[in-house]
């Protein structure tokens, strides 16, 4: 008996502490599960007036329907889309009647689509005000000068096209952007890996195990002292 002690002791302890963070992890998966159908509840709500005071916490995904003068002209940010490949989202000012002016994201154009001409005047659109997260280490610093950007900067695009540092996504725009595809903000980009990493504890627990069923055999058949 006291050849298996040791190792049952480290199979059953090392095992115990896998299986308790696999099940953290289905606990993170609920509340992960919970802040998603909360922000999915936030985009499909009514649309609101442009808030005249910002608070991107609270206001993060608010739906907002407005009107305005729309520029032609565009800041250009480098982004892969599923099932169309390489392409460009397209950043515009916007010039409400009350004289603010706003970030426009109008949506995709595909990568040869750079130079071609954008709506301009009058438009009416509904979206979601969004203060996106682009950057990481490994992104390049933006090519401001040859207007390519690597992230949706909002303090430099606002600086760039003269607006306040606030972004509306587009949702559906009237008059429409011919060959632009809006890019409405959802949840499909929020990374929920808890299911995964709750799997892989469980199995490495189960490997744990099973090495330690190996262990304890090899002892109680004497070739391990």
């Amino acid at each position: 008996m006291r050849r298996i002690l040791a190792p049952l002791a480290i199979g059953l302890s090392g095992a115990a502490i896998l299986v308790a963070l696999g099940l953290w992890q289905v606990q993170r998966l609920d509340w992960k599960r919970g802040v998603l159908d909360e922000i999915d509840t936030v985009i499909a709500g009514q649309a609101q007036t442009l808030p005249r005071l910002i608070a991107p916490d609270e206001q993060r995904y608010l739906p907002v329907s407005l009107d305005g003068e729309i520029g032609a002209e565009a800041l250009y940010v480098l982004v892969s889309v599923k099932q169309r490949g390489a392409g460009w989202r397209a950043i515009s000012a916007l010039q409400t009647p009350d004289g603010r002016r706003i970030l426009v994201d109008r949506g995709f154009l595909p990568v040869d689509q750079k130079d071609a001409a954008l709506q301009a005047g009058p438009v009416t659109l509904e979206g979601n005000l969004h203060w996106p997260d682009d950057r990481n280490s490994s992104t390049p610093e933006n090519d401001e000068a040859g207007n390519i950007w690597f992230a949706r900067d909002i303090a430099a695009m606002a600086e760039a096209l003269q607006t306040e540092p606030l972004l509306v996504i587009v949702r559906n725009m009237s008059p429409r952007d011919r060959g632009v595809t809006p890019l409405p903000v959802d949840t499909g980009g929020i990374p929920n890996d808890h299911m995964q990493y709750a799997i892989t504890w469980f199995s490495l627990a189960a490997i744990w195990l099973l090495m330690t069923g190996l262990w304890i055999r090899r002892r109680l058949s004497g070739k391990e002292g």
